[in-house]
């Protein structure tokens, strides 16, 4: 049914993405598909890391540690931007289509009233991707 699974991460915020990491590598064993874990690292120095090929390493060890914890295929697929945040929806719809997925797995927050003026991450992903995108609250 589905050939690829993306999985947006923020390293920053692992250890609130268990919910969307565990259905991605439900999904993943249960469809014999890989897992793809998309990263976007800054151009300074953050929390995470202080380089962007800093921040590649680490996203390749978290796909390496999430293959081996769940059994399942897994690569890191990082991207760079001077503008994380700004550039973030964009990036990952490019990244989806780049790497030929078809189910993208995100985690969501709870909504605020905040969502009335600044859409969600996978709001927009889920607009504006050809892909199927499940967005684990």
């Amino acid at each position: 049914m589905y050939r690829k699974i993306v999985v947006p991460v923020d390293l920053a915020h692992a250890g609130r993405l268990d919910k969307a990491l565990t259905t991605a590598a439900d999904l993943a064993r249960g469809y014999a598909i890989p897992v793809v874990y998309v990263g976007v690292a800054g151009t300074v120095p953050d929390e995470v890391a202080r380089t962007p090929e800093d921040y590649a390493r680490k996203l390749t060890a978290f796909a390496a540690r999430q293959a081996e914890a769940h059994g399942i295929e897994a690569s890191a697929h990082p991207l760079v931007s001077a503008d994380p945040q700004g550039e973030l929806n964009r990036l990952l719809r490019r990244a989806i289509d780049e790497l030929g997925a078809d189910l993208v797995v995100m985690a969501s927050h709870a909504p605020s009233w905040l969502d009335w003026l600044l859409p969600s991450h996978g709001g927009s992903v889920a607009e504006h991707s050809e892909a199927s995108v499940f967005v684990v609250r």
